[in-house]
């Protein structure tokens, strides 16, 4: 592994290179059809509806709804689309405060790392070096 030091120089360049790209390209405003509207008013609505089975699951004790393989690529996709709405410039959180639980995020924060294979000490040089 680098240096502490040679990393955040490394960081800072490259948040550097993606600044200067996106300042680059032009501010187009692209015209929105009424299919796309729709297909994203009914991916939300979509994703609401799975949001208050798989919570009604859970009560219900019906853990099992969803395969393990479906939570998996579904946890991965919101993942990716909140880093990618985050970069995107939205000042989002990704649950609504006190909407879960302190183990219910400690359990699953725990998991993500795992799967990336990165520790929490991990977490913290990313956290200070980026700012976030």
């Amino acid at each position: 592994m680098s240096s502490p030091r040679r990393a955040a120089k490394a960081l800072t360049k490259a948040a550097a290179k993606t600044a200067a790209k996106t300042a680059r390209r032009p501010a187009t405003a692209r015209p929105v059809d009424k299919l796309e509207v729709e297909l994203v008013d009914g991916a939300s609505a979509d994703a609401k509806r799975l949001a208050a089975v798989l919570e009604r699951s859970i009560v219900d004790g019906k853990l099992d709804l969803v395969s393990t393989e479906a939570l998996q690529k579904l946890m991965a996709a919101v993942c990716r689309v909140y880093t990618a709405r985050l970069e995107a410039g939205d000042q989002i959180m990704p649950v609504p405060k006190n909407s879960i639980s302190a183990t219910d995020v400690m359990v699953t924060a725990s998991g993500l790392l795992k799967a990336a294979d990165l520790a929490v000490f991990e977490l913290g040089m990313w956290q200070s070096w980026t700012g976030r």
